[in-house]
């Protein structure tokens, strides 16, 4: 017989130190019942990206997308402000605004028509003559909150969550001499991995651990024997100074300081002098995940063009290294060999990080 699902949460001890730390237990990747309380837990009550400042600076641009199983939408309004719904017209529960991303003079539901103002108001409601105890001023889109911090645009769908850069603590500081915000977009990527969502974010948060032996290019320009790691409350940072020399195209395209921030639960910030490329880790199914990489440089000029096409030549060679690890990871949580593994003391803080926040929001869902 199955584990409870409450005897499952109790086979993780989230107060060991990293020492004697385990990592969270194979089933917690592959069992359906985990995905789900992480969507009523995780992904409910964490701040998530959904998109760029810039994509939405003039009245009536938006974006659509999923969070939680939720469809949203933001929109700039009529009178500048920026506001976030749920996607779903009162109606009869179909999506109003459809495509990822445009500009509208009004929320239009492509079912029926009914319309709804910038402001999330309804205001068309065609042939409804003679409905009885029908409150059209109840009836407006469902709002989430929506906050923007350093040119990206992120929602919360907690009626009452805490402010986004308190989300963040100490990130705010830390990023703000890097100029983030003044960074300009130039592509985005998507891809999907066979495995669960927490073993791409394992596998980014194990404190270089895995790059001299997965990516050899990589390896050839930071000093991993001078790679750290620090956590904070929500986020982590791990860092290494960038060699010259090595792999001629990687050193071409990374210089300086390599700065890799992940903030929980999904959302990593990798930096490089003159770069940053932004990943977003998305669940699809259990054993499926979506990573959207969004890539931004300091100069968007025409003249730069190759040099960025080099860079993400090279993020995307590290990539695919690090999908066909993934998927192999995931295959094994399947085996009867393995339960659990240790971690490393020197390397992977990180990802105990990540494993003791996950385990508080699962018990939280439960209790």
């Amino acid at each position: 017989m199955a584990d409870s699902l409450e005897s499952l949460l109790g086979s993780y001890d989230d107060t060991a130190p990293v020492e004697r730390a385990w990592t969270i237990p194979a089933a917690w990747y592959t069992d359906p019942r985990i995905a789900a309380l992480e969507r009523r837990t995780v992904w409910s009550r964490t701040w998530q990206l959904v998109g760029r400042a810039a994509q939405l600076a003039s009245p009536g641009e938006f974006v659509t997308a999923e969070v939680a199983g939720e469809p949203i939408v933001v929109v700039r309004g009529a009178d500048g402000v920026l506001r976030g719904f749920i996607n779903v017209c009162r109606h009869h529960a179909a999506a109003v605004l459809t495509a990822p991303c445009g500009v509208v003079d009004r929320l239009r539901c492509p079912y029926h028509g009914w319309t709804y103002d910038l402001a999330g108001q309804l205001r068309g409601v065609p042939e409804f003559d003679g409905v009885s105890g029908f409150d059209r001023a109840a009836s407006g889109l469902v709002p989430v909150a929506v906050a923007t911090w350093e040119g990206l645009v992120f929602v919360h769908l907690d009626p009452d969550p805490p402010p986004l850069e308190t989300y963040l603590g100490a990130l705010v500081g830390q990023v703000a001499p890097l100029g983030l915000g003044r960074m300009v977009f130039c592509e985005r990527r998507e891809y999907t991995l066979a495995c669960n969502w927490k073993v791409f974010v394992d596998n980014y948060l194990d404190g270089g651990y895995h790059v001299p032996h997965l990516h050899p290019s990589l390896n050839s320009v930071l000093t991993y024997t001078d790679y750290t790691i620090e956590t904070f409350a929500r986020f982590c940072l791990q860092s290494s100074p960038i060699e010259g020399g090595g792999d001629a195209q990687t050193a071409a395209v990374r210089k300086g300081r390599a700065l890799y921030y992940w903030i929980y639960p999904n959302l990593m910030l990798n930096w490089y002098e003159g770069h940053l490329d932004t990943n977003l880790v998305l669940p699809l199914d259990i054993d499926r995940t979506r990573v959207v990489f969004e890539f931004f440089f300091s100069d968007g000029s025409a003249a730069a063009r190759d040099e960025y096409a080099r860079s993400i030549a090279v993020a995307e060679r590290i990539q695919h290294e690090d999908v066909a690890i993934c998927e192999s990871v995931q295959r094994g949580l399947g085996s009867r060999a393995y339960r659990a593994g240790r971690l490393s003391v020197r390397r992977e803080a990180g990802e105990h990080l990540f494993h003791t926040l996950l385990a508080r929001d699962l018990r939280r869902g439960v209790a």
